[in-house]
């Protein structure tokens, strides 16, 4: 039975969000908020190998103060009669369950363990790492002791495992590796000068990762981290100020880090740049990021890869847009969907039919026709929260 994990920050629980303004409402706020929660399936089937994550994760994480986070479990509903399913359809498979952790933890990333689909990891600010050995029903924290050596408040940014072996990257620099499901974690010394803040890592095989900073610096490694060889020639700001006058608006006034990036299972980049501007692409062999004007009006939010290798793209203030075909494209189709005029912030794909659309003021969106239509889930409309990133 396949499961999600839905991470949601819960903003000022009276006050309707502007979604012309989602970020500032969510930096300016400062009332009380609930205790950060969990949310789990109610009475059905635990995780299996197949396990799918939709996690939590500000767009702008630089920029973004939280005052509390939950999080939220998702799976098929079965072996319900009629009446049931009617009565799950109004509410949803959700159940909430409390999380150890303080109301100004803001959690960034999720993942578990393949060898062991129960075994998983919440992370985020403050030096953030949680547990679960049951699927998610409890989860415990946890300390790395090699983290704790410094006067650093680090904020652990991304985790990734393949197989046993497992990652996490945060702010200041900090890379921790581990190779037996996390029991364990060993702290690789990296270099004073890499380039940018480290935002993205992924688990490509034995003793091999792919990392990313937010300034386009693409690293690998296949000897558990001691070596990192770079993918890219240079940074995205080096690219751009090489290729301002191709054409592509809004380069000149790049600073010259992503607002998003996320990456395709064949090893392909899509992100978007820090003002929206445009976006830019990178396959592996490839020199440098390639820019890309936006075929839209409105600023990008974010982009991201549909499973059958086409993009999507959503814009500020709410619209999505899915590509014509599939790989790297800049002509794109907008989909209508029920957002009630709130920000559609991230989108995740569970197989070609099937994808969740989350967003501002518990939006929930879900597909089963490849985008062609969605169908808004009413599990979080009752929740003062937002539902800002969905992860496999």
């Amino acid at each position: 039975m396949v499961s999600a994990k839905l991470l949601i920050h819960s903003s000022n629980p009276t006050t309707p969000i502007n979604p012309s303004s989602l970020l500032n409402s969510l930096f300016n706020h400062r009332h009380p908020t609930p205790a950060a929660t969990f949310f789990h399936p109610r009475s059905f089937q635990q995780p299996s190998r197949s396990l799918n994550a939709i996690k939590a994760s500000v767009l702008n994480r630089r920029d973004f103060i939280a005052d509390t986070a939950a999080a939220i479990s998702l799976a098929p509903v079965i072996g319900l009669d009629s009446t049931s399913v009617a009565k799950a359809d109004t509410l949803s498979e959700w159940e909430r369950v409390l999380l150890p952790i303080d109301p100004g933890v803001v959690l960034l990333d999720i993942a578990f363990v393949p060898d062991d689909p129960a075994h998983g990891f919440l992370l985020g600010t403050r030096q953030t790492l949680l547990e679960t050995k049951d699927g998610g029903n409890t989860w415990v924290s946890r300390s790395i002791s090699s983290a704790e050596d410094e006067d650093f408040n680090y904020r652990f940014n991304a985790i990734s495992f393949k197989g046993k072996e497992g990652w996490i990257v945060g702010k200041p620099a900090i890379l921790l590796h581990t190779s037996d499901c996390g029991d364990s974690w060993e702290r690789i010394p990296l270099s004073a000068e890499l380039p940018g803040d480290m935002v993205y890592i992924k688990a490509t095989g034995e003793k091999s990762a792919e990392m990313v900073t937010d300034e386009g610096a693409i690293y690998v490694t296949a000897n558990r981290g001691y070596n990192w060889k770079a993918a890219v020639q240079e940074t995205v700001s080096a690219t751009l100020n090489r290729t301002v006058s191709s054409g592509i608006g809004g380069a000149s006034y790049y600073t010259g880090t992503f607002n998003t990036v996320n990456r395709s299972p064949e090893g392909n980049y899509v992100a978007v740049s820090s003002r929206g501007n445009f976006y830019l692409t990178w396959e592996p062999g490839q020199p440098y990021w390639q820019p890309h004007n936006r075929a839209v009006a409105r600023r990008i939010q974010n982009m991201g890869w549909r499973a059958d290798g086409g993009l999507w793209l959503l814009v500020r203030g709410g619209g999505l847009y899915l590509s014509k075909g599939t790989g790297i494209t800049e002509e794109f189709e907008e989909i209508p969907v029920q957002s009630r005029g709130f920000g559609i912030l991230d989108v995740g794909y569970r197989s070609k039919e099937e994808a969740w659309a989350a967003g501002g003021s518990g939006i929930l969106l879900k597909t089963t026709n490849s985008g062609k239509s969605w169908n808004r889930d009413k599990a979080a409309d009752d929740i003062a929260a937002n539902l800002y990133s969905v992860k496999k």
